[in-house]
């Protein structure tokens, strides 16, 4: 497999020979984990019902135990009453989990293995401008991309201003340095527009039964 390397004007510079490799079911599994745990820890886990104990209010019997026909209630913040307690609500928790290093590094090559396995990635000799200028981080992409519409992963070798105000705007552009990409980002975006340095130094990550050579 050969992945092409682009300039900023649009045009192939050079070719990357990559090994073919399909990714199995436990490698689609590991995936899954990997983007689960990264949504899980987004989660405050702030949700919080009352139970009957906390509900204010019922501290009388709300009519005596026997004679009225009714049935026998000691309080009108039970859990059967509207307005009562709630049985098994939610509390206050954490969803933290994590994977290990080993299994994040691996999550994160077989998410860019899919990509380029898709024909969605693209990679850039170097993305950088002169001064941070919406029109012209629009104009590169379409170079690239040729549809604006779709959702962009830019994926640059270190953290560049320039770089992410230009993008700033582009509502449908997500700008990561390579330290800061995790595998939801990849799997959520329709494209990966990635500079070379970026690549190389995550590409180093595989592991050796996977062989690339960079010219």
């Amino acid at each position: 497999m050969e992945l092409k390397v682009w300039d900023k004007e649009g045009k192939v510079v050079d070719t990357i020979t990559l090994e073919d490799r399909a990714l199995s079911d436990e490698d689609y599994h590991l995936l899954y984990l990997s983007v689960k745990a990264f949504l899980d820890n987004q989660r405050l886990g702030t949700a919080k019902t009352k139970s009957r104990g906390e509900v204010r209010g019922g501290g009388r019997k709300p009519w005596r135990q026997k004679g009225t026909g009714r049935a026998r209630h000691g309080s009108i913040r039970s859990p059967i009453w509207r307005g009562g307690g709630v049985v098994f609500g939610p509390a206050p928790r954490s969803y933290y989990h994590s994977l290990s290093k080993k299994e994040r590094k691996k999550a994160l090559i077989l998410a860019l293995q899919e990509k380029i396995n898709q024909g969605l990635v693209r990679l850039v000799e170097e993305i950088d401008f002169e001064s941070p200028r919406t029109k012209k981080a629009r104009e590169f992409l379409a170079l690239l991309s040729g549809d604006e519409a779709r959702k962009i992963l830019v994926v640059t070798e270190d953290s560049r201003e320039n770089v992410r105000r230009a993008f700033s705007n582009l509502p449908d552009v997500r700008v990561k340095p390579v330290g800061e990409l995790t595998t939801y980002f990849i799997v959520d975006s329709d494209l990966v527009v990635m500079e070379r340095g970026a690549f190389s130094l995550l590409w180093r990550q595989e592991d050796e039964r996977s062989t690339t050579n960079i010219d």
